[in-house]
């Protein structure tokens, strides 16, 4: 099994990376672990608390579990996804069945920060972005997607987002093993991520 990490800041263009990996190799043969699955639950909280946590440091994240599920899909074993709903904090009842398979991709900003989850990891990569570009495709997804308005947005991404990208996604780049700029628009780094997955799924 080959354990792919991708990380970069919010906005950098992380989920179109993955999306042109997965384009172009065997999809039956790959399974995506999206980092913010595994947000905490919040249920026990306010909607109002919920709403003023730091969901961009680490602390947000339930590490352990995510580290306990990708060894247990390196030893052959199911696992049940975490499903996480952004406009309510919380975590559904219901999960989603995930089997073994010969790559797994885990996609999500604190990816490269958590040193346990980084040891499982075979490839690590960094999406970069210019923070303009970021805050823009911040804004137009929390609005979009999430149900936010623009002065919310804008409010969390200069009191969180952006002090914890300098604090802890801005250093983790260091720890990778790639680092693509320009996002899903760099084919010269993506055509070297393919690469290597086609010699994992080559194997027998």
């Amino acid at each position: 099994m080959l354990i792919i990490g991708i990380a970069g800041g919010t906005g950098s263009g992380k989920t179109t990376v993955v999306r042109r990996i997965v384009e172009r190799i065997d999809q039956s043969q790959v399974v995506i672990i999206p980092q913010d699955n595994y947000y905490k639950d919040q249920s026990h909280l306010s909607i109002e608390q919920r709403q003023a946590l730091n969901f961009d440091h680490p602390s947000a994240i339930e590490f352990e579990l995510l580290v306990t599920h990708l060894k247990a899909l390196k030893k052959g074993e199911n696992i049940n996804l975490p499903q996480y709903s952004y406009l309510t904090c919380t975590r559904s009842e219901d999960s989603i069945p995930i089997e073994p398979k010969k790559v797994v991709i885990v996609e999500g900003m604190m990816t490269l920060v958590n040193d346990g989850l980084v040891d499982m990891l075979d490839v690590k990569v960094f999406v970069d972005a210019e923070p303009d570009d970021r805050l823009i495709r911040c804004i137009q997804r929390d609005i979009e997607e999430r149900g936010r308005n623009f002065s919310t947005v804008v409010d969390r991404y200069y009191k969180t987002v952006k002090p914890m990208h300098r604090l802890f996604i801005e250093p983790s780049k260091k720890k990778a093993d790639l680092l693509i700029p320009h996002g899903g628009e760099n084919t010269v780094a993506i055509d070297l991520v393919v690469a290597r997955i086609e010699v994992e799924l080559l194997k027998k």
